[in-house]
């Protein structure tokens, strides 16, 4: 391939990967640009191309010292001097760089050529290549180098797989690649910059303003510089933004290097030598980040457990004495400490090796000392071997035996042994990278530990530090030891106190290797250790480190000092090695240089008792500082102790955080930022660090104050000594001198145990929990436990692993493995849970195992804290390695929920103020004994009898307009075995009773045994529990506090058996199963269009409940009063309600289908509509007169699509007035007549409201005056008629409806009368005026009653004043009503008009006020049945259980919008719980404008509701299926054919929902009950058993993600293909479909030839069956006038693939026939059969 030259945009990698991978987008882009004219070959003065570009994007050509315009010209670059601060005056052209001379990107391959520009340092790189691999999702390499050979770094030690989506821009500055310079920059795409060592740095985001931090080890102080230390880390991580998308970026080069931080933001690498070789890591979280980055590295070592302990140490105890007069002077005190040190003058003069036998004489035996006591014993070693001999010019055998290995670092001639000078005096250098030294090395350990016992070991100097420059022969002068440019290191000098760049190692010139000394070093000491620590895995602690050290080795943060600062920077250097992979890390504590105040060296204890690493550490000739030295009674000892205490406590929380570093590679000292990185303000937070996710430490890191500035992000957050509660703010900490901040993240399950002065004696006490709940009362964690001790325990498998988790009141403490056996038997014997208010009633043990038992905790095990809201279970005795469940009852049950509660009303009810910093919880809850308590019960065959009295220790409910009810009677009645009854009442005291009649069975049922549940009473507090008897669940359980009975307020709770719930109405619900996070929704009955949390036309107070078991049930409250439902997390459900009793009936199913069937058995089996019915229906509210109806009739006919119905809206009254027939549609009942002739029928509305305004004679009135039908006020205030406004005008009136909606009420609606059909008289009544408007005006052949919520459009009455008891309009509860804070009478009649039951009871409207649209509904259906003689079809708006015997409903005046069409899928199927099924919504919706795509999509999905009609409202455009173009009539054509072609199917399915109770629209779950990711499903839904619907519901929607259910594929949900024209429909295998040749109506469609889809099972079989009658007769059921068929079909075929794809067709009719062609009916002319 010819050479390719790239535009100004530079070399992209994008074309290289893309090829590779389509989901992953990389940008990472080297530098190239346009090239000036120079072509090759010739002389021309290089001309830089200088771009205009901000100042903080410059990157610096001249980054060493002596910039001057002459010096950067001749670089080639451009020259601009600004008189901002660090800002490069000279820079990179654009002309720069490197051009793609080939490229192959089947292999992420490119070679690269230098463009003709001038070199920065010499020796320019002319050819290079360019390699990439992307494996994995998570990791990109790329590497640049030579065609030479260069150094490249050993990669044993990582593991090669990346792959990454990425974003990493080099266009910013050009590739520079020379022979000792290399630099690359590139573009980050924001501030958000952590990591780079290994250096002090003064915070932990990085500052951008152009700073430089050179990587180079180096043997230096901490001491706050920029310069240099002891680890080399070209490692960092950058945050991206708020989303948590985050990337790191390692680059694998170890020669020595800078790093430039500018405000673009961008980075520059210039590094002298190797090549560039990048890793990049990707997540989602910064967390996952340092995971990625650890899997490359390797993930860091276990610690053995006793390294968790405190620690001492000390650089020169002097002697093994006054070592032991420390360690007993801290044990005396009973300080938690587990192990010494002793530091280099242990040895003899500091060699290696060897022992101070005149100062530490019993050194051999110091362990065994320390031993005694549970203590272990660490030394240390330098790499520096002395070439002098021992005391008394004995050998120095170490010495020698290196030498005749040839062990040593060489100067540049490769064979004599460079000399330097550490500790000991003139020193050698191990070469660690030679196998003969790693093997001398391990042997000379090996030798030494059979002298001196020791635990672990700690290796220091090993930068490699040098006393001399370099050697004690200085260094050459050569480009190694002088190279052009040297970093931004300490001393400008490459051989600073470390040796000659020209020395020579295995691995190569020191030069090259330098950096990976200590690196070698922790390679060569891990075989040692291994070979002298056999099976028991030790611990090695080094200074000098690079990436993968923590597979190995921990780290302290070097020769710190006594300050303050040096305390404060120790948390961005823990952060930082956290990132690094080396969480075993922590700062010398108190300070190693300097004496350390008290005061510092107590607050640094408090901190220090936080580090992972945690060791008290100082220098020669200083002070002691271990806690004990300040004095036995000092506050630091105190304090040192309280907070090691802690630590100790939870060090199995923090071992179990190494588990999880050493498998998953996540941070154990964890920066807020990794946990809250949405939060911008914790980007910045490096005076505070997490534990984990759970544990936040706030120290005080400055002298002399007691109060700290802390954040605290956004959770729940629990102190961990007060546990007081916060959340997110930036608090003002009380700290005084014995404190620090302590605070556990809300939804932590931290494991504990009982502490002790050593690891060794509390790894033998008892375990524990520590659970901090979540807003929402969850929580989590785990423990990993083995021996503390022995070698690869976790690849081996012999370890405890736990998983903890409380969610609603359940703990269950589940062993995920269980492979040791503890020796010291531990058992769980505490767990603390804190945030409990009140003490549970109860709780229950359950040992998990092979047979499960229960026992229930004695009081003496539970104490409870009121006063600090925490919750103590003590001596559980739960053995380590068991699983187990606990459960307890802890409800917040809202004693307040009116709003503005506060502490004084909360305490004046006698419940408990609560505050809780988030969520959605009550604050003022109730006590648990808050109710009634049992004092007589008397039980019988058939149910029991009991009364109950309120515990008179709580004041009353707090309602004083609302009487108490001090005594209460509860009846249970069994009814069936699968249906029972309870009902608490007032037995003194009459109350209101719902007039609905059930069907209750004449005998109860008495046999036990033929029972599904059981009943136990509670006593205290009084409740009820029913059991299902087949599983033990109890799925209802009212024993909880707050029960309320009084005149007007009526409160009752219960547990629930799990968190699906379904049903309660009428509303709009935004999923079918019920969101139980405290949500409360208002049921009154109300002219209010559907909206979230607005209460509807209906209620429906009764829902289905499904168990973890998948069993079902269902509850009924039998109670019309207006009330309210809160559903609780626990999962728990609040009842209240403002009058009458409480009367409630259960089913039991088992099955969600057989709930529906058994509580239709109760409140009645739904109406059988007429044929027809089911046939598509258009409706508008503002046809202008008769002509629009012809004409739409006319245009539907011509378009050819089924149509069985038409309506007529108001429109069609002269002045809305019922009964009276408009002018304009003068011609409507010839029309009628003609299209009944031709097959259509003919639906009108009726409203209830009757105008009594009229001049002229309304006999609709004036007969129901005459019969006393209207609704009036009580006789002892008023014996006149309510009147409201609704639709109809006054007459004589020009209607303006330019004017606001108030004002034409005003000025235009007639005063209205509500007819009370509760009474006889007022059935008779009706059915007159409909028989009447029937024989003299109009045909029809359906009726449609709207507005009988009642709806008023005043509120009460005409004048707004309700006359009587105005509690009765504002009463003492008001449910979270729509405008609620206007009464209960707002938008309907007064709450104390009165109405008379048949049995002549007066009832105030208060009362029945919901079950106006019932009782207008059976008047309405009698009529229609006896008016026309047939069977016909009532749709209502407003309904109540039962009301489905006689009716259908729509789901009211919705609007056209996308969220509207999968709302009314739920609407449609909690209406089939209710017992509804003949059920739909508008389609296109009612109000505003439909968009053409919603439409369509609507008329789809509404051919499938059983109530199919198309309905919108005035003022709006047409949205009937010819309104659009051609292509929408034809696919509303295509999709009604469908559904006329199933009508048969649905009408048998009608007919089962008639006689059996069976769902029509049916949820998925009803159907696949055992698989649960059916439960939530409510975008599908099915006809029956078969027929799966599946619509498109969201705009541009080519795929609809559905559950297969049973379809092709099983229980997976998948992406379906669905254009514009189509809905996926699928038929389920096994089931038998009847279907018909579908026509324009039903009337002509019946006449159609009949058939059978038969799709087969699994098994070959098929059933199904086929439900006919005349289609219209009065209860053709009932009087057997019907063919019932049952099919059923068996293949002959053996062989499944063709079982699974056979459809077998049976013709019913000899009329025609048909084929089926791609899934099609292919209907063919009788001579063709």
């Amino acid at each position: 391939m010819g050479r390719r030259r790239f535009s100004g945009l530079g070399v992209t990698l994008m074309d290289l990967f893309m090829p590779m991978t389509a989901t992953a987008i990389t940008f990472l882009v080297l530098s190239a640009t346009t090239v000036s004219a120079v072509k090759k070959g010739t002389t021309k003065a290089f001309v830089p191309t200088c771009p205009n570009i901000p100042l903080g994007e410059r990157v610096d050509c001249f980054p060493d010292p002596g910039a001057s315009q002459a010096k950067c010209e001749a670089r080639g670059c451009c020259w601009s001097p600004r008189d901002e601060s660090n800002v490069p005056w000279c820079f990179f052209p654009t002309n720069h760089g490197y051009t793609v001379e080939s490229q192959d990107s089947s292999i992420l391959k490119a070679n690269l050529i230098r463009m003709d520009s001038p070199s920065l340092f010499g020796g320019g790189i002319k050819q290079l290549s360019l390699e990439a691999e992307m494996q994995t999702n998570n990791r990109l390499r790329f590497k640049v180098n030579t065609y030479t050979s260069v150094f490249t770094l050993p990669s044993d030690h990582l593991v090669l797989c990346f792959l990454i989506t990425f974003r990493f821009d080099t266009t910013i500055a050009p590739l520079v690649f020379e022979d000792q310079y290399i630099q690359l920059s590139a573009r980050l795409p924001s501030h958000n910059i952590y990591g780079l060592g290994e250096h002090v740095h003064r915070q932990y985001r990085h500052d951008t303003n152009w700073k430089t931090w050179p990587i180079f080890t180096r043997d230096a102080f901490p001491n706050g510089g920029t310069h240099n230390l002891y680890g080399h880390y070209p490692f960092f991580l950058c945050l991206e933004d708020e989303s948590g998308k985050s990337f790191g970026v390692f680059l694998l080069n170890s020669n020595a290097m800078d790093v430039t931080l500018q405000p673009a933001p961008a980075v520059t690498y210039r590094t002298i030598g190797g090549l560039l070789d990048f890793y990049i890591v990707f997540g989602d979280t910064p967390e996952q980040v340092v995971q990625e980055f650890l899997e490359l590295t390797g993930r860091p070592v276990m610690p053995p457990y006793w390294s968790l302990g405190f620690q001492l140490s000390r650089w020169n105890y002097t002697n093994l004495d006054i070592v032991k007069e420390t360690v007993e002077r801290n044990r005396a005190v009973g300080l938690p400490y587990d192990v010494q040190y002793t530091d280099i003058d242990y040895m003899e003069n500091k060699k290696d090796f060897t022992y101070d036998k005149l100062n530490y004489t019993e050194l051999p035996r110091f362990a065994d000392y320390l031993h005694e006591r549970g203590q272990k014993y660490i030394l240390i070693l330098d790499p520096a071997i002395a070439t002098s001999k021992r005391v008394g010019d004995a050998p120095y055998e170490s010495y020698d035996r290196g030498t005749a290995k040839n062990a040593w670092v060489t100067e540049s001639d490769g064979k004599t042994p460079l000399i330097g000078e550490v500790w000991p005096g003139e020193t050698v250098f191990p070469d660690y990278t030679n196998p003969n030294c790693i093997d001398w090395w391990v042997d000379e350990y090996e030798r030494f530990s059979k002298e001196v016992k020791h635990d672990a070991l700690w290796i220091d100097m090993n930068e490699i530090a040098n006393f001399k420059q370099g050697s004690s022969k200085g260094c050459a002068v050569n480009k190694l030891n002088y190279p052009p440019y040297i970093p931004k290191i300490l001393d400008d000098l490459m051989y600073s106190k470390t040796l000659c760049m020209d020395a020579k190692q295995t691995w190569g010139n020191h030069y090259d290797v330098h950096s990976l000394y200590g690196y070698s070093m922790v390679l060569a000491t891990k075989k040692a250790m291994d070979r002298v620590f056999g099976e028991n895995r030790s611990m090695m602690l080094t200074r000098s480190s690079f990436p993968g050290v923590g597979k190995y080795s921990g780290h302290w943060l070097g020769d710190n000092a006594a300050t303050w600062n040096d305390m404060k920077w120790a948390i961005p250097g823990m952060l930082e090695f956290g990132l690094f992979g080396i969480p075993y890390i922590g700062a010398d504590i108190c300070g190693f240089f300097d004496d350390s105040p008290e005061e510092l060296c107590r607050r640094w204890m408090q901190v220090g008792a936080f580090y992972p690493f945690s060791r008290n550490h100082n220098a020669e000739g200083y002070k002691p500082q271990d806690p004990a030295s300040y004095g036995a009674d000092s506050v630091l000892v105190a304090s040192s102790k309280h907070y090691l205490t802690i630590r100790y406590t939870l060090l199995p929380y923090l071992y179990t955080m190494f588990y999880k570093a050493h498998t998953t590679g996540e941070t154990v000292v964890r920066p807020v930022m990794h946990e809250f990185y949405s939060d911008s303000e914790t980007w910045t937070v490096d005076r505070q660090f997490l534990w984990g996710k759970h544990l936040l430490i706030t120290p005080v890191l400055d002298p002399g104050v007691d109060m700290v500035w802390g954040y605290v992000p956004d959770a729940l957050w629990y102190d961990y000594e007060s546990v007081r509660t916060f959340r997110k703010t930036h608090m003002e900490m009380y700290l005084p001198a014995d404190k620090l901040g302590l605070h556990i993240r809300g939804g932590a399950i931290l494991p504990t145990q009982e502490p002790d002065v050593t690891t060794t004696y509390s790894r033998r006490n008892p375990m524990g929990l520590l659970i901090a709940p979540d807003d929402n009362g969850n929580a989590d964690g785990e423990l990993f436990w083995d021996d503390g001790d022995s070698r690869d325990t976790i690849e081996n498998g012999n370890y405890i692993h736990y998983k903890f988790s409380l969610k609603q009141g359940v703990l269950t403490m589940q062993v995920t493995h269980a492979g040791y056996n503890d020796p010291n038997n531990l058992k769980f014997d505490n767990i603390t849970i804190l945030g409990i208010p009140v003490p549970p009633v109860s709780i229950s043990v359950t040992h998990v195992g092979t047979t499960n038992s229960t026992t229930t905790l004695e009081p003496s095990n539970i104490h409870h804290d009121g006063d600090k809201k925490v919750l103590f279970l003590r001596d559980l005795r739960l053995t380590l390695g068991e699983t187990y469940v606990l459960e307890w009852e802890v409800i917040r049950i809202d004693c307040h929920p009116e709003e503005h509660a506060d502490q004084a009303n909360c305490e004046a009810r006698g419940c408990i103020w609560d505050p809780i910093t988030s969520g959605q919880g009550p604050w003022c809850i109730y006590p648990q004994d808050y109710g009634y308590t049992v004092t007589s019960v008397r039980e019988r065959s058939s149910g029991m009898t009991l009364d109950i009295t309120r515990n008179r220790k709580y004041r009353s409910s707090g309602r004083p307009q609302s009487r108490d009810i001090d005594t209460l009677r509860v009846e249970i009645n069994y009814h069936t075995g699968e249906m029972l009854q309870f009902k608490i009442f007032d037995p003194n005291t009459k109350r209101y009773e719902v007039p609905v009649g059930l069907s209750l069975p004449a005998t109860p049922e008495t046999d036990e045994n033929k029972r599904l549940y059981k009943v136990v009473i509670v006593n205290e507090p009084f409740g009820i529990q029913v059991i299902r008897k087949s599983t033990g669940t109890v799925i209802w359980d009212s024993s909880v506090p707050g029960f309320t009975f009084s005149d007007m307020f009526i409160q009752v709770s219960t547990k629930l058996p799990s968190q699906y719930v379904y049903g309660f109405g009428e509303t709009e619900h935004l999923t079918y199963k019920h969101d139980l996070n405290y949500h409360t929704w208002g049921m009154f009955a109300k002219d209010q269009p559907p909206g979230y949390k607005m209460n509807c036309y209906g209620v429906h107070p009764f829902y289905m409940g499904l168990e973890n078991t998948a069993d079902a049930h269902g509850v009924l409250l039998l109670n019309s009063n207006a009330m309210d439902v809160t559903f609780l997390p626990d999962p728990a459900l609040t009842y209240r309600t403002l009058g009458g009793i409480l009367d409630f009936y259960m089913v039991l199913g088992p099955t969600p289908e057989m709930v529906v069937q058994e509580y239709t058995e109760l409140i009645g089996r739904p109406v059988l509509p007429a044929y027809w019915s089911l046939g598509f229906q258009l409706c508008r509210y503002g046809y202008a007169n008769d002509k629009e109806i012809a004409d739409l009739y006319k245009d539907m006919r011509a378009a050819a699509i089924p149509y069985d119905v038409q309506y007529a809206d108001i429109d069609y009254m002269e002045r809305q007035l019922d009964f009276v027939l408009d002018s304009e549609f003068k011609g409507l009942p010839a029309l009628v007549d003609s299209m009944r002739k031709e097959g259509m029928r003919f639906i009108f509305i009726l409203d209830p409201a009757i105008s009594g305004n009229e001049t002229q004679p309304y006999p609709a009135f004036a007969r129901g005056k005459a019969a006393d039908v209207f609704i009036k006020w009580p006789k002892h205030i008023s014996d006149g008629i309510v009147w409201g406004k609704v639709w109809p005008d006054y007459p004589n009136v020009t209607v303006d409806e330019n004017l606001d909606w108030d004002t034409q009420v005003q000025l235009y609606r007639s005063y209205t009368a509500f007819p009370d059909f509760f009474r006889p008289e007022t059935a008779q009544w009706w059915h007159q005026e409909i028989k009447e408007f029937y024989e003299k005006t109009m045909k029809f052949d359906g009726l449609w009653i709207d507005m009988n919520e009642p709806a008023s459009f005043v509120h009460g009455t005409v004048d707004g004043k309700c006359l009587g008891d105005p509690k009765l309009e504002n009463p003492p509860y008001m449910p979270p009503l729509e405008s609620k804070h206007l009464g209960l009478n707002h938008k309907t009649l007064c709450m104390n008009s009165e109405q008379i039951l048949s049995d002549g009871t007066r009832v105030r409207h208060y009362d029945v006020h919901n079950l106006y649209g019932w009782s207008h509904t059976k008047p309405t259906y009698d009529a229609l049945l006896d008016v026309t003689g047939k069977r016909g079809i009532v749709v209502t708006r407003s309904t109540y259980p039962s009301s489905g015997k006689w009716a259908g409903h729509w789901l009211g005046d919705n609007n056209a919008s996308w969220d509207q069409l999968y709302k009314s899928i739920i609407g449609m199927m909690e209406f089939s719980l209710f017992g509804i099924p003949y059920t739909g919504a508008d389609i296109c919706g009612f109000f505003n404008k439909p968009d053409y795509e919603m439409c369509l999509r609507w008329m789809q999905l509404g051919a499938f509701y059983p109530y199919s009609r198309n309905h919108n409202g005035k003022g709006n455009p047409r949205q009937d299926p010819v309104a659009w173009d051609k292509p929408f009539a034809e696919a509303s054509r295509d999709v009604l054919n469908i559904r006329y072609t199933l009508l048969p199917y649905l009408y048998t399915l009608m007919y089962e929902a008639h006689t059996k109770g069976n769902t029509v629209i049916r949820p998925l779950l009803h159907e696949f009950v055992d698989d649960k990711s059916t439960w939530e499903i409510y975008k599908q839904f099915l006809w029956g058993p078969a027929l799966l619907i599946s619509p498109a519901l969201d705009p541009v929607c080519c795929n609809t993600h559905t559950h297969a259910g049973d379809v092709g594929v099983r229980g997976q949900m998948i992406n379906m293909p669905t254009p514009l024209d189509h809905i996926n429909l699928h038929i389920r295998g096994g089931y038998i479909l009847p279907w018909q040749k579908p026509e324009n109506t039903t009337y002509y469609s019946r006449k159609n030839p009949l058939g059978l889809i038969v799709p087969l099972s699994d098994s070959g079989t098929a059933e199904g069956s086929l439900f006919w009658d005349d289609g219209e007769g009065i209860d053709t059921v009932e009087t057997n006038k019907y063919l019932l068929i049952s099919f059923s079909a068996q293949s002959v075929s053996s062989r499944a693939n063709y079982v699974s794809c056979f459809f077998f067709i049976v013709i019913i009719t000899v009329n025609a026939c048909f084929s089926i062609q791609n899934g099609q009916i292919k209907w063919m002319s009788k001579a063709n059969c």
